[in-house]
């Protein structure tokens, strides 16, 4: 038998690392475990792969920050350069798993694998599926398929890429779905499966030094006036995402607030608050003439983080980041 993977195990905090509350019935404070915790929980684990385990933060996923994503970035890219991992597991909270999920997948420009996994259900709670999860996990990052396929996110049996993978369900073990397209595989304590082969991926490199600007999403709903978005003019956002009726869309008074948006040298993208279906072009909006961009696939939350690092890196144009947000289709 031939040396067991390396895999570097960095742990984040949240429900997986939670444990019971006596306020409710079904309370839990998260991030109240570390990660050397998690894992030695975790039977038979040790036999998948030899693990490294440190402590990034502790923190409940609604806390997640930018700081957290550059310190992930910065000590992932560290541990492949220097060769010693082979593979890299994350622990975090599902809240905002998508997001960490995805900042990661544009931001890292490596082969090796990246898995994100987490648990609706503490630690302390009666059929907790963290242990099941990580062991998963890791699993599915020492596996030679693995690589080349961007970051991962893998719960309740099921491989997500980071790019179509979205929390659907407040409560339920199986509450992450990729609407678009489906799961990329499957995996359990016998096996992993690919559907396919990895998809194509949009790189991004956050120069030196560089930190996220701000961007708010403003969410859309019936007898909506301009307030919000007149409010993050003021405020000197960068971005504005749209979290739009339907395929994007807004009453009249927030589409001339959103042009004084661009007026005001801001850029807007169009996305949707519906859990389905494409944002296009120019179909009920006229794109072209308002100088929006249209989000594609990408829900709110996932537009807002694409934007962020495009304005970092300096693209500005909106032609520029039409074509970011197209890439692929």
């Amino acid at each position: 038998m031939g040396r067991l993977p390396r895999v570097l195990v960095l742990a984040t905090g949240g429900t997986i690392a939670g444990k019971a509350d006596p306020r409710s019935a079904i309370g839990y404070d998260a991030g109240s475990t570390t990660g050397q915790q998690l894992v030695a929980a975790v039977p038979g684990v040790d036999r998948l792969a030899q693990l490294q385990v440190e402590q990034i933060a502790n923190i409940p996923s609604q806390d997640m920050n930018h700081k957290v994503w550059f310190r992930l970035m910065e000590r992932i890219n560290q541990a492949f350069a220097r060769h010693e991992a082979d593979a890299v597991v994350i622990t975090h909270g599902t809240d905002t798993m998508e997001e960490t999920a995805f900042f990661l997948d544009t931001v890292l420009h490596h082969d090796q694998p990246v898995v994100m996994t987490g648990a609706m259900r503490p630690g302390s709670a009666i059929s907790a599926d963290g242990p099941a999860n990580i062991y998963e996990a890791v699993k599915v990052a020492a596996h030679p398929q693995a690589k080349g396929r961007g970051v991962l996110v893998v719960l309740n049996d099921t491989i997500h890429a980071a790019h179509w993978v979205s929390k659907a369900d407040s409560t339920v073990l199986q509450t992450f779905v990729s609407r678009q397209t489906g799961p990329v595989g499957i995996v359990d304590p016998a096996a992993v499966r690919f559907y396919g082969p990895p998809r194509p991926r949009l790189f991004l490199s956050l120069p030196d030094g560089a930190t996220l600007p701000a961007v708010d999403v403003v969410y859309a709903h019936a007898d909506m006036d301009g307030r919000q978005i007149d409010d993050a003019i003021r405020a000197g956002v960068k971005g504005i995402v749209i979290a739009g009726m339907g395929d994007g869309n807004v009453s009249a008074q927030a589409m001339q607030a959103l042009d004084r948006a661009v007026r005001a040298g801001i850029v807007v993208v169009r996305s949707s608050r519906v859990g389905d279906g494409f944002v296009n072009r120019d179909v009920e909006v006229d794109d072209e003439a308002h100088h929006f961009v249209a989000s594609y696939d990408l829900n709110p939350q996932k537009a807002r983080l694409l934007l962020q690092l495009l304005l970092a890196g300096g693209v500005q144009d909106v032609q520029a980041v039409q074509r970011a947000f197209a890439f692929g289709y």
